[in-house]
């Protein structure tokens, strides 16, 4: 699911009756049910070919949020969103099942904002931005391993366009984690089986930085990401982004990079039109571990019915120098080339 205009989109319902809200003291509920329909086509290097037909919730969520004045200039927020509804198909839903974000925290016009719970990290929110703004997703997205729980993130107000931010991951040292464990098993052909076990898991403080500058048209933003969490190597990824705006036409440009892991270069053009929408991206990702290259092509058109419901269809072409897993939905196969055809709605209030 792509998170730059449906957020914003889902921004601009939650506090278009901010004064309400403020005059109530109540929460705004907002929500949104988001139906996909895709075919893909993946073929793999002995030309073997796979293909399917799918149609699935593409991120279906219902949230709340809130805000209220602490002190002149100061308020508390929180934002909880939940996910995981299957709204395609009932029988295969247990309902609301997952968490997309949850946090709270602080804002004040003199020393920005604080925050702490699950949300979109300061890299993510920075730098891929591509990755995110397709409605079914591009198989390219990002080189860095910190997720998006435990944060605790800051970002400063404005200082002449240029806004700074930070964010830590703590990972205590007593908080459970899961790992695979041999073990002897007589009923297995082989003898023995996997088991999974708990077990306290090591503490680390994984951290992000950025900085973004805004004048006129043009936005910049470097972030980076220590990565010190992961669970293989710990190189830093380091993420450049550009924005440029001119009337109807708008530039995107990013590039990431993390040492002997791999380089992602993109570019996007989005193009509005009165109620539609038209974007065309590539994307480049260079693997330093394999040597292979994998690129894509999306293509996409978006109509917006209404103020709060939207359809769009999306083209991607992908091909990569060895085969590679291709996931859509719950579609899955290993190949070196995919296409796929995606037709979508939204609704959201």
């Amino acid at each position: 699911m792509k998170k730059t205009i449906l957020a914003s989109a889902i921004a601009a319902a939650t506090f278009s009756g901010a004064a309400l809200a403020q005059e109530s003291n109540l929460p705004t509920v907002y929500g949104n049910i988001q139906y996909a329909l895709t075919y893909n086509d993946v073929e793999n290097e002995a030309g073997q070919k796979f293909n399917g037909l799918e149609h699935f919730d593409n991120g279906t969520t219902l949230g709340v949020a809130h805000e209220h004045e602490i002190a002149p200039g100061i308020k508390g927020f929180l934002k909880l969103e939940l996910e995981g509804i299957n709204a395609d198909d009932k029988s295969e839903s247990s309902g609301i099942d997952g968490l997309d974000e949850a946090y709270i925290g602080v804002q004040g016009d003199n020393f920005g904002k604080v925050w702490v719970g699950s949300d979109d990290s300061l890299y993510e929110r920075n730098i891929v931005i591509i990755g995110n703004f397709h409605e079914v997703g591009s198989d390219i997205f990002g080189n860095y391993d910190t997720g998006e729980g435990d944060l605790i993130q800051y970002e400063s107000p404005s200082f002449g366009g240029l806004t700074l931010g930070a964010a830590v991951q703590v990972n205590g040292d007593s908080e459970s984690a899961t790992r695979d464990v041999v073990v002897v098993d007589a009923n297995s052909p082989s003898g023995y089986a996997i088991d999974q076990q708990s077990d306290n898991s090591e503490k680390s403080f994984p951290y992000q930085l950025a900085a973004t500058y805004e004048v006129d048209a043009l936005k910049l933003a470097f972030a980076m990401d220590s990565n010190d969490g992961s669970a293989g190597d710990n190189e830093n990824s380091y993420g450049l982004s550009a924005t440029y705006g001119m009337d109807d036409l708008t530039l995107i440009g990013e590039y990431q990079t993390r040492k002997d892991n791999s380089d992602i270069f993109g570019v996007m053009g989005v193009y509005t039109l009165g109620a539609n929408q038209f974007a065309l991206a590539y994307q480049m990702e260079d693997d330093d571990v394999t040597g292979d290259k994998n690129d894509t092509i999306t293509i996409q058109a978006l109509h917006n019915l209404s103020s709060n419901m939207y359809v769009y269809v999306e083209g991607y072409i992908s091909s990569a120098d060895a085969d590679k897993d291709y996931e859509v939905g719950s579609f899955a196969a290993e190949g070196d080339e995919r296409s796929t055809l995606a037709l979508g709605a939204v609704y959201y209030f």
